[in-house]
């Protein structure tokens, strides 16, 4: 199955992905993520439910990476961790990915000034083409995924105002590219 709706579950989240980071980057058996996690709740969650569904989305995505790039995330300036966040999301999220790469890069040809909801609609009705094995999600899980993908766009500086989608231009950080 190449697209999950795992995305709803939270934008880049950069300060709770820098603590993920600096926990991979210690090596951690799994009693010591328990420790970190529940015991010390170092993600400052309310809920140990939240903490789980936090690290388990996080670990996740920067798992797929290697050590440079958790430190990066870890110890980067704002701007370098947010788009080393950015690149855990893409390859953890064929989704997001695809968008980027089938949506946005077209918009960027075509000297588009914005996004629209229409793109996004069209897209994940082109979605089921690439993949038939695509579950079939609800209507509010679809809607759910919309301002999810929107907001990391807008956090990873590709977009100037959430409300009217309007776009900005993207520069990629010399370290994050490395």
């Amino acid at each position: 199955m190449r697209y999950r709706a795992d995305i709803t579950a939270g934008a880049l989240k950069v300060p709770e992905s820098r603590i993920i980071a600096a926990l991979l980057l210690r090596d951690l058996n799994e009693a010591g993520w328990k420790e970190a996690i529940y015991g010390q709740n170092v993600l400052q969650t309310r809920s140990l439910k939240t903490a789980a569904r936090l690290t388990l989305l996080l670990r996740g995505r920067l798992a797929l990476m290697d050590a440079d790039l958790w430190t990066l995330v870890c110890n980067g300036s704002g701007t370098v961790a947010t788009q080393a966040c950015l690149a855990a999301a893409v390859k953890h999220s064929m989704l997001l990915g695809d968008f980027l790469d089938l949506v946005v890069r077209e918009q960027y040809a075509r000297y588009a000034k914005a996004l629209s909801n229409t793109l996004w609609d069209d897209y994940m009705l082109d979605c089921r083409g690439r993949d038939p094995e695509m579950p079939q999600w609800s209507a509010a899980t679809i809607e759910r995924l919309r301002p999810s993908v929107f907001q990391i766009l807008a956090e990873a500086v590709d977009i100037a105002n959430k409300r009217s989608l309007t776009r900005q231009p993207a520069y990629v950080a010399y370290a994050v590219l490395q």
